[in-house]
């Protein structure tokens, strides 16, 4: 509730004083010439002592002492084991593939799909020549497909005879 005080201007014959900035806002001077430490102060620090060595377990010892037991007591290694049924796993992954005639079916389907969208955004003439090509691509690895599994199956039912007609008219 007090008034404020009354600013008073120095009058215009005296110099302002300068304002003078903490230290840490002065930028830091470099000094002319680098300073070398001499030698002994260098050694007396930790610029020349090494950390001590401290080796590490480099395996696990517990699994170890298991496998050794193991072939103590069966005379066979399980590491090899496990070598043995990751090939097998493997082998039946490949097997399990799936159908190429089917992959095949599924890209044709997935390209249809993609023209219907570009026709759906006005893009169609952008992406069709490319999209039909490759639909025709696969149609022909289909059909090189199909040749190939009715020749397979010709060359099946040759191998097995089926018989005369006359024993399948009794």
């Amino acid at each position: 509730g007090d008034a404020l005080p009354l600013q008073r201007f120095p009058p215009s014959s005296k110099q302002p004083v300068p304002v003078s900035y903490p230290a840490a806002c002065q930028p830091l001077r470099l000094p002319p010439r680098p300073i070398l430490r001499p030698a002994k102060v260098c050694q007396t620090g930790d610029a020349y002592t090494r950390e001590k060595f401290k080796p590490q377990p480099t395996r696990d010892l517990e699994k170890e002492k298991r496998r050794l037991q193991n072939i103590l007591a069966t005379g066979k290694d399980e590491v090899e084991d496990e070598a043995v049924q990751v090939f097998v796993r493997k082998k039946e992954e490949e097997i399990a593939e799936p159908d190429r005639f089917e992959e095949l079916i599924n890209e044709i389907q997935e390209r249809r799909e993609f023209l219907a969208e570009m026709e759906a955004l006005g893009q169609v003439k952008k992406y069709q020549g490319i999209i039909l090509t490759e639909i025709s691509q696969k149609l022909h690895e289909m059909e090189t497909i199909d040749k190939k599994r009715s020749e397979e199956m010709r060359n099946m039912t040759k191998a097995f005879p089926v018989g005369n007609k006359s024993n399948l008219q009794d």
